[in-house]
């Protein structure tokens, strides 16, 4: 049975204006002042009344009032027999509310039950007021009671700005979290926040909000509150259908198809929480195999599978999270640690940890680039002046094709696909609806060379804030991983022709020689994070080597670009989505 945390009361912290009941019977300054009888008087009756309303038979109302009513006594209110129900019909009554009334409801939440800034600034001039003892040297590294005594009003004053700085919303969530279902309910409300940002991302209160509750998912969340599950297919209906439900990289197309992946030479590994029975949080399927995988279609259609005790690769080709509440949190990261350690522990003849993963931001930045210079040739030819133009383009003018590759899409274009340059053949070959490129093979021997070696440049030298501009790249290397070879033409369905032309990735964990120690996949991680650095094999340098670019330059003229192109890339990037 899960403990309850112990509870703040309204008598220990501001609560929101508000109007209720209680509120009508003792304001929060009163609850403040010394007398605890009122405040425990006033608190009894304002249970007592809400307790009244909560079990009376007409009590069938569970529009946005009563929502925001039970939302109010959930953070006010003491007693426990009746706290449950008042838990209970929020989150009842919140699951009933339109789009709207909880975007209004949140914003109440995190604007009415944040912060008493009054109350704070006023702590902080008591704070800067106190007077420090005059002890120095030896004195003050054995001071005695005596100067114990005249630094209790410093700890009394730093305890009590601690808690002042904890909005009043958190008395909320952390109700919540000890309640059945509450933790589900929380990520819940996360998304709609996260949801709400989407669109209106300039509202700091409900930036402030999510902030906090993110904060306090990740502490109720961690590695040690979750339970590493194989999931299999004697595992519940229920549990088996949310894994097909929830899968985001490769659909499960059928039974036949979950049973494969769950069967010999097939392993799945989910995180599940005990306040979310039955339901992982995250979930990896891996492939054993006896080489890297260079293409999706010999781990998802290959039948049968080697016998288990041939295999020296684990290959990770999958990773979904379930809940959209808890973007941001990194659960993978230790879902990958901890599966690698058991599989080397069960399995000592594994000795390769990898990935075959998805490029998904690939084609949109090609075809930005691709974009932004046919706009540029044709303000250079239109109305700007010669001299604005020449200047123009001589800043974000790029030809990102080498000579060779220019001469061959030329050629081909007599053939296939008009243009009067290798890169808008490449532009109109590549938005082919029918993606009939890939049926050819000339077309295919003359798009290889470009797009491999740019996609390499995307990977290892596009940054973000220092980091890889790809999210699945970055998700990978800050947990360890490096990158070790680009497979052509290794996913041909629509999504992955639309994300990547059909390109995908290898990362590989490298561990060390002896013990399995994780030391290599910390090293990488960490100096990722410091500098941004991306290890990665020798074969893929050479690519980065001839670009001849630094990272600087590439944010620079990613931005231009992608600045130059928004316009042609609205539609496409709909349909990579």
């Amino acid at each position: 049975m899960r403990t309850r945390m112990k509870l703040t009361t309204p008598s220990e912290r501001s609560l929101s204006p508000a109007a209720n009941e209680g509120n009508n019977l003792a304001s929060s300054s009163e609850i403040n002042q010394s007398d605890g009888s009122i405040a425990r008087l006033a608190r009894d009756e304002k249970d007592k009344i809400y307790s009244q309303k909560l079990h009376s038979p007409g009590n069938t109302y569970r529009g946005f009032e009563f929502v925001r009513e039970t939302m109010h006594s959930a953070i006010s209110m003491n007693k426990t027999e009746v706290l449950d129900n008042v838990l209970n019909n929020f989150s009842e009554g919140y699951s009933s509310l339109s789009h709207e009334d909880r975007r209004k409801l949140l914003l109440i939440l995190a604007k009415e039950y944040d912060l008493n800034r009054t109350q704070i600034r006023e702590m902080m001039k008591q704070y800067l007021g106190l007077e420090l003892p005059s002890v120095s040297g030896e004195k003050a590294q054995y001071s005695g009671t005596e100067d114990d005594g005249s630094l209790s009003a410093f700890y009394r004053t730093e305890r009590n700005l601690r808690h002042a700085l904890k909005p009043t919303y958190e008395v909320l969530f952390e109700r919540l979290n000890t309640h059945p279902g509450g933790l589900k309910f929380l990520s819940i409300i996360r998304a709609d926040i996260l949801s709400i940002l989407t669109i209106e991302d300039n509202i700091a209160s409900l930036r402030a909000l999510d902030s906090y509750l993110k904060e306090k998912l990740i502490t109720w969340l961690s590695p040690a509150a979750l339970e590493l599950h194989h999931i299999t297919w004697d595992d519940s209906a229920s549990l088996l259908e949310k894994i097909v439900a929830y899968e985001a990289v490769h659909p499960i197309s059928s039974l036949t198809d979950l049973k494969r992946r769950l069967g010999i030479g097939r392993r799945c590994f989910g995180y599940l929480h005990p306040a979310i029975p039955g339901e992982p949080l995250i979930f990896i399927e891996v492939a054993l195999l006896k080489n890297v995988a260079q293409t999706i279609q010999e781990v998802l259609w290959d039948d049968p599978p080697i016998p288990e005790c041939e295999s020296t690769c684990a290959l990770f080709y999958s990773i979904s999270s379930t809940q959209p509440g808890l973007a941001g949190i990194n659960l993978g990261k230790f879902l990958i640690k901890r599966v690698i350690k058991l599989v080397k522990r069960d399995m000592p003849h594994i000795s390769t940890f990898a990935t075959l993963s998805p490029i998904p931001g690939f084609m949109q930045w090609l075809l930005s680039k691709l974009a932004s210079q046919s706009k540029l040739t044709e303000t250079e030819t239109g109305g700007m002046s010669h001299s604005s133009a020449e200047s123009f383009g001589s800043t974000f003018r790029e030809n990102i094709l080498e000579p060779e590759e220019e001469r061959a899409l030329l050629d081909s274009s007599v053939e296939f696909a008009a243009g009067a340059s290798g890169m808008e053949v490449m532009w109109n070959l590549l938005t082919d609806a029918n993606f009939g490129w890939i049926n050819s093979a000339r077309l295919l021997s003359v798009l290889k060379p470009p797009l491999m070696r740019l996609c390499t440049r995307y990977l290892l030298q596009e940054k973000k804030r220092g980091k890889a501009l790809d999210s699945v790249a970055n998700f990978h290397l800050q947990n360890g991983a490096m990158v070790e070879r680009l497979n052509w033409m290794a996913d041909r369905s629509e999504k992955g022709l639309l994300q990547s032309g059909g390109i995908m990735v290898n990362y590989v964990y490298s561990l060390m020689s002896t013990n399995c120690r994780l030391d290599n996949i910390e090293e990488y991680a960490q100096s990722y994070f410091s500098s941004g650095h991306i290890h990665t094999s020798a074969d893929l340098c050479c690519y980065v080597e001839a670009e001849g670019f630094s990272v600087h330059e590439h944010e620079a003229i990613g931005v231009a670009s992608l600045d130059v192109a928004g316009a042609f890339l609205i539609d496409y990037a709909s349909k990579s989505h």
